[in-house]
């Protein structure tokens, strides 16, 4: 366990994050029943979110190439190329997710360890309805709002400012805007976090408090940007 552990820090140095998720895995099987430390849980979010981060920017690079007039011609090709990545993406995240159900949410132990895995089901389902379409954007929307719903539920005992949260409300408020195209739900969820975290803010510890201080501040650039394009006004500073 102690030397996956290693060897998955190792990895992530060396950029080698294939490897790094194998040595997580190994390193979740030698487990003996114990729920994850917040540092393994910490470990698990670098090495998913880099395991996939090269297909997400591809897939807007080449998202952004096709709005090029200039480029036109190449139309086809250019799809063909991009539903390729797509379909690594696709494969990537439905990995992760069944990691995560099959043996994560099965050690968790706490409801912060349990909201932190439904969350990031949550997350992988998302990130590929971003480009996802047809019966596999219906199939990875309804799981993500399920992942996010039971997220919900388990956090709900949680201190307002607490990243996870924090983190949920951030994410599942960008699942309602951009994915479902609920932009009235998106800002409700938005502002009564933002809210409730503010009014906890002067409790909470040092650590706790620069955590949650990030994701206000991308929770309040969120709700500026939406209102705005609602044409709505901006929000206040806090």
């Amino acid at each position: 366990m102690e030397e996956q552990i290693f060897l998955a820090r190792v990895a992530e140095q060396a950029e080698r994050f294939e490897d790094m998720v194998q040595f997580l895995e190994n390193a979740i099987e030698a487990k003996s029943g114990e729920d994850f430390t917040i540092d393994e849980r910490n470990l698990l979010s670098v090495g998913f979110k880099n395991l996939i981060g090269s297909q997400r920017g591809a897939i807007r690079t080449i998202g952004a190439i096709e709005q090029n007039p200039k480029y036109q011609k190449y139309g086809d090709a250019l799809q063909t190329y991009k539903k390729k990545i797509e379909r690594e993406l696709y494969e990537q995240c439905i990995k992760i997710v069944n990691i995560v159900k099959d043996r994560c949410i099965k050690l968790a132990i706490d409801n912060e360890s349990k909201a932190f895995f439904q969350k990031m089901i949550g997350d992988y389902y998302r990130y590929v309805a971003e480009s996802a379409s047809g019966a596999t954007l219906e199939e990875v929307k309804n799981g993500a709002l399920e992942g996010y719903k039971q997220s919900d539920l388990l956090s709900k005992e949680l201190n307002a400012c607490n990243p996870i949260r924090l983190g949920l409300a951030l994410n599942f408020s960008v699942f309602y805007y951009e994915v479902m195209n609920d932009h009235k739900k998106a800002c409700e969820l938005g502002e009564v976090a933002l809210t409730e975290a503010l009014e906890k803010i002067d409790d909470v510890d040092e650590e706790t408090f620069r955590d949650a201080k990030s994701i206000i501040e991308l929770l309040k650039e969120n709700l500026s940007l939406w209102k705005e394009e609602e044409g709505d006004h901006e929000v206040d500073d806090l």
